[in-house]
């Protein structure tokens, strides 16, 4: 798990280690090549990241990553292309489109914080096990673009792609590690995911 003081890094780690996975933090290149899986935390701003991420020699560490990659939260939003947050800026660019501003409309508060039912689009070995009467818990003010690599949506005034997926690279627009039995689900599935998953 990359560690680039982006956030939420200790909560994940103990959500991966209650599963039984370990867990190695780092902030090196060369850790992150040699790793079976890769989990890319956050929560901040966008562009923060993307600075930390530059500093750290890792932006083409994890562009050159071919095994699992899995983008929590912030995380999911730096897959994309560019985000319209604070000046705008460069992201990762795995998955076309821009990361905007959440705009839920005047009865609902920005951010977006709580439990949201997740609606699976298309079936993906990420999401095995999770049901229409499964919920996940959001804390985000930005939001991706829905399109072909949206995997399940949530609701919050609008559309809120909640989980997408490009080849080998996911992305939970929530917190599964504070997502009960929904989230550690789909911890447990992407410890499970093979090195090299099927698209």
């Amino acid at each position: 798990m990359i560690a680039y003081g982006a956030g939420n890094v200790a909560s994940v780690q103990f959500a991966l280690e209650r599963l039984g996975a370990r867990v190695r933090l780092t902030d090196e290149a060369a850790a992150v090549a040699e790793a079976e899986r890769l989990i890319l935390p956050g929560v901040g701003a966008a562009a923060y990241a993307m600075t930390r991420l530059r500093e750290l020699g890792l932006v083409e560490a994890v562009r050159a990553f071919e095994r699992p990659l899995l983008g929590v939260c912030l995380g999911q939003q730096l897959l994309f292309e560019r985000s319209e947050e604070g000046a705008g800026g460069d992201l990762l660019g795995f998955i076309p489109g821009a990361v905007t501003r959440l705009e839920p409309g005047s009865a609902l508060p920005v951010p977006h914080m709580g439990w949201s039912r997740l609606e699976r689009v298309r079936d993906d070995p990420l999401l095995e096990g999770i049901g229409a009467d499964d919920y996940a818990y959001f804390v985000h003010g930005y939001v991706c673009p829905d399109g072909p690599a949206t995997l399940a949506r949530a609701d919050y005034g609008g559309t809120v792609p909640a989980v997408v997926r490009k080849e080998n690279r996911w992305g939970c627009q929530f917190h599964p590690e504070r997502s009960a039995k929904a989230g550690a689900r789909i911890l447990n599935n992407f410890i499970e995911l093979p090195e090299t998953p099927a698209c």
